[in-house]
């Protein structure tokens, strides 16, 4: 588990919902994950859904992949999938009542499936307004007894951080977000003005994938990061081509039960390129975040 106010950022798997990546990061013993909720509620809310649950041994009962997920890890954290909802393959213009609907679904999945995580809730400031992101935030922690990490954004303002510094235990700084509005260097402010604001705050980096950003910030809380699936996706890990990846190198790694597992699935070479790029990104994460037990 996260222990409040801990002295070094734990730095959390993400995009763990594909259980064949988990599989992986089980066999070499990944204690932090993060899952989006949003394939389960799509599934909920449109005809047809459109991201896919990579198949693995889940296929029949998707539904208990969250929780497979979580009994096996230190700590989990729970994505709302806003992001993905608003601007993925099922954007467009969602009104308010559509919004409620995926509040309602949130709500009901995270009760029967997504116990024992840390959610994370729907941060609508950029949709409908700051105050609509109280009014979800509102609504979800009464009906749920998760943990809830409250995200910061710059719609929010100032007087709106500092309301947000008030009211949480758990707080998120959205790095892609300050990165693309060329403001990447004020998450360092922000954090510092958090934490110095209330020493007992627990910080989470959202999409935190610079390691020396996270080097600068340890005595945040956690981070999250899909960069150990870059090798599958661009052919590259540290500047070596996967392909030239001995043929069931990974093995050796997480041993014969989850490589046999997840190789049900998808092919050796993928599997030895996911599992070489995990123990790669696992080495890292030591040195410039801290201990990851």
């Amino acid at each position: 588990m996260i222990v409040p106010n801990q002295s070094n950022i734990k730095v959390h798997f993400a995009a763990t919902e594909n259980v064949n990546q988990f599989n992986a990061l089980m066999g070499l013993g990944s204690n932090y994950s993060l899952y989006t909720v949003y394939p389960f509620l799509e599934r909920v809310l449109f005809k047809k859904a459109k991201h896919p649950l990579i198949g693995c041994q889940y296929k029949t009962k998707p539904n208990e992949i969250p929780q497979f997920i979580i009994q096996n890890s230190r700590h989990t954290i729970q994505d709302s999938g806003l992001f993905t909802l608003m601007f993925g393959s099922q954007g467009g213009k969602h009104d308010k009542s559509f919004l409620d609907s995926y509040c309602d679904a949130l709500i009901d999945f995270t009760n029967s499936f997504g116990q024992g995580s840390t959610m994370v809730e729907m941060d609508t400031q950029k949709i409908f307004g700051v105050e609509s992101a109280w009014e979800y935030r509102d609504r979800i922690s009464k009906a749920c007894k998760n943990r809830m990490i409250n995200v910061f954004h710059i719609e929010d303002g100032q007087k709106g951080l500092d309301r947000l510094i008030e009211y949480s235990d758990f707080i998120a700084i959205s790095v892609p977000e300050l990165r693309f509005a060329g403001k990447k260097n004020y998450c360092i402010n922000i954090a510092n003005y958090i934490k110095n604001k209330k020493p007992s705050i627990d910080i989470h980096l959202l999409g935190c994938t610079e390691m020396k950003l996270v080097q600068h910030l340890k005595f945040c809380t956690s981070c999250d990061s899909s960069s150990y699936t870059s090798g599958v996706r661009y052919g590259w890990i540290n500047g070596k081509r996967i392909s030239r990846i001995i043929e069931r190198s990974g093995e050796q790694l997480v041993g014969g039960e989850c490589y046999n597992l997840m190789t049900q699935h998808i092919s050796p070479s993928i599997a030895d390129a996911l599992i070489l790029n995990i123990k790669s990104e696992m080495m890292k994460y030591e040195q410039y975040a801290g201990p990851q037990d």
